[in-house]
């Protein structure tokens, strides 16, 4: 039987929205192209030691809604995700109960805001931590935000590595808290 989707209104702690994004300029592939390598290998794109994607629903090399992944996370972490959305420069994975936290994360290749030689691969979460055990170790401590932000930071190296055009800077990190009673992305 499919585990049930964790959404962020069951999780703990502060509703957190995440951004990582780099810009690549002048890239050797257009963003379906690179999107659809991205998509056909997501294990590749992480690091195996912080975050190791192992596809446990749907067809090797491809993306389709209802997939799943599990990943074996460095620490106490490990989770399964199931893919919610594909489009041609995007997909998005829901967590699964379980997970270390609760709610959506969005890959997505986007036109640069500013030079129309370039784009920007961006991961964007929606989330909360699952439960307060799990807040204390990631808010409190620190190591599982940690590990999160470097599995992430080095998907997007990797991205931008794979387009064959250069980086304009490194990856940027944002993080917004919105509050602990605010509801989740849909």
């Amino acid at each position: 039987m499919a585990k049930p989707e964790q959404p962020a209104h069951t999780g703990s702690g502060p509703f957190l929205e995440r951004r990582y994004h780099i810009d690549i300029v002048r890239p050797r592939h257009t963003a379906a192209a690179l999107m659809q390598q991205i998509q056909c290998d997501v294990a590749h794109f992480s690091p195996d030691l912080l975050a190791d994607f192992e596809k446990t629903a749907g067809e090797q090399h491809s993306l389709a809604v209802d997939d799943e992944f599990s990943i074996k996370i460095l620490g106490p972490w490990n989770g399964q995700v199931r893919v919610t959305e594909v489009t041609p420069t995007s997909f998005e994975f829901a967590t699964l109960d379980g997970h270390p936290e609760a709610g959506h994360i969005r890959f997505s290749l986007l036109p640069h805001p500013d030079r129309a030689d370039a784009l920007r691969f961006e991961i964007r979460s929606w989330a909360r931590s699952r439960d307060g055990l799990v807040a204390f170790m990631y808010d409190k401590l620190g190591a599982g935000k940690r590990v999160q932000e470097q599995t992430w930071r080095i998907f997007c190296e990797r991205v931008a590595e794979a387009s064959g055009g250069a980086t304009l800077g490194s990856v940027q990190v944002e993080t917004i808290e919105k509050g602990s009673s605010q509801s989740a992305h849909a």
